[in-house]
């Protein structure tokens, strides 16, 4: 398997080429709706996941279930045939990369500020917008907020804004108290 250096630069490389394609044929917008869609859709099927990870299924294999997964959530013809094209390259591996980059991309050109938040539970709208509003004080620009769910955090939140992370997670802090106590013995 490629490196991590290796994979972010061609997911860099498939995420450009994606944008650019959406930016002549004005999808912008499209397109990043559905990639959101595949990848929370990724982040709850635990089949998908192993589907992106596991090199020994087919092409036409992983082709056809991610043929039917767009199918499902009625995705742009661009989105089909630019994740058909990834499938077909044997490249679903890095598909959540190309995601993050292609939506790192949309923010930049928009003038807004990724952040990234891992919360116990599914945020509901008026914690998605209360926390908006908070970085945007912190931050002091329009924030794209990203959300994703790890029932393992037990509680708190993780948001990473650029190299910047604040891990406020109850998983995190009772961590902390073991290895304080570790030091302490």
């Amino acid at each position: 398997m490629a490196s991590k250096v290796g994979d972010t630069g061609v997911a860099s490389r498939y995420a450009l080429a994606l944008f650019e394609l959406a930016d002549q044929e004005r999808k912008l917008d499209e397109v990043a709706e559905d990639l959101r869609t595949i990848d929370a859709l990724v982040t709850d099927n635990d089949e998908l996941q192993r589907l992106l990870r596991n090199p020994v299924v087919s092409r036409a294999e992983s082709g056809k279930v991610m043929a039917a997964v767009l199918d499902r959530i009625e995705a742009d013809p661009l989105t089909q045939k630019f994740i058909g094209l990834v499938a077909a390259n044997r490249r679903l591996f890095v598909l959540r990369m190309v995601i993050r980059a292609f939506l790192d991309k949309l923010a930049e050109r928009r003038g807004e500020i990724s952040a990234e938040v891992v919360s116990a539970s599914a945020l509901t709208a008026a914690q998605a917008k209360s926390l908006k509003e908070a970085l945007h004080k912190a931050m002091g620009g329009k924030i794209a907020l990203s959300a994703a769910v790890d029932p393992g955090l037990i509680g708190g939140l993780v948001v990473k804004v650029g190299s910047r992370m604040v891990d406020s997670s109850i998983r995190t802090q009772i961590q902390k108290m073991k290895l304080a106590m570790k030091g302490a013995a």
